[in-house]
């Protein structure tokens, strides 16, 4: 079935963890300067690269941010919200909530939150979880913080609307998969053991192959992606290569994550009726 009543639907996605990255995995990371500035490379220079890329297509996404990221560059949040880009959940401190008590949790959620309607002046209207893990809880805070959107599960390659311990709710869930996100090809460190960097060609024709294929099945497509890494140069003329490709087909319709979910729901709405 169609999703969208716009044409096949393309989130191009990002998540601006900066140096959150990394402090999430171990705090005493931040007595590593090195290691801080990969993280700082986001903000300072991976982020305008990545929007300069949008601009010339015209293109609005959704970006999920840490509320330490938000609190920290508000001339970031600024210029996103300036080119018409949304600001999205992702935690406060981009912590992975399985490690988290349920009072931990809620305060990640609080404090990610309110840091995000202080600098925009609206509520967050999706949620993507750091680390991609969520808890029970998390899903009982989707309902309670009254999140429109999640972008969290791998187990379709379409949307759905979203079920929390057996209830259909209001949430439209879109999924999306490892392969659609740029960190297993080019997040490299020495604290991460086994890494290598992808050759951006081959990622090219992997994202590709993937657009032809959910494009052919009138699916649906989200890239998640982050400004650490699709914001260098060689991640630039990726995102720009991949962008001229599938802008060349027609029916297509990208878009933010908020947009193209409103419209979605109704659809899986009269659908499920």
């Amino acid at each position: 079935m169609a999703y969208t009543s716009k044409g096949f639907p393309l989130m191009l996605t990002f998540d601006l963890d900066c140096e959150t990255m990394w402090t999430a995995r171990d705090p005493e990371a931040t007595k590593r300067p090195i290691l801080m500035s990969q993280g700082a490379y986001g903000w300072k220079v991976g982020v305008w690269r990545v929007m300069d890329v949008l601009r010339r297509f015209g293109v609005k996404s959704t970006f999920f941010v840490p509320g330490q990221v938000v609190e920290a560059h508000q001339e970031v949040i600024d210029a996103l919200l300036k080119d018409g880009h949304e600001i999205s959940h992702h935690s406060h401190t981009h912590r992975w909530i399985v490690n988290l008590s349920p009072e931990e949790e809620l305060e990640e959620m609080e404090k990610g939150y309110q840091a995000i309607v202080k600098a925009t002046g609206y509520a967050p209207r999706g949620w993507r979880s750091p680390a991609a893990e969520v808890t029970d809880y998390t899903m009982d805070l989707m309902l309670q913080y009254k999140f429109d959107y999640s972008s969290n599960f791998f187990d379709n390659d379409a949307p759905y609307m979203l079920n929390i311990r057996g209830k259909e709710t209001n949430i439209v869930e879109l999924p999306f998969r490892y392969i659609l996100t740029d960190s297993p090809f080019f997040q490299f460190s020495k604290i991460l053991p086994g890494r290598t960097i992808t050759n951006p060609k081959d990622v090219l024709d992997i994202w590709s192959w993937e657009f032809d294929t959910l494009y052919a099945e009138d699916r649906m497509m989200v890239l998640a992606c982050h400004p650490e890494f699709i914001g260098q140069p060689s991640g630039a003329k990726l995102l720009t290569k991949f962008l001229d490709y599938v802008t060349g087909h027609s029916g297509l319709w990208i878009d933010r994550c908020d947009k193209i979910s409103d419209d979605m729901r109704a659809l899986l709405r009269g659908k499920a009726a």
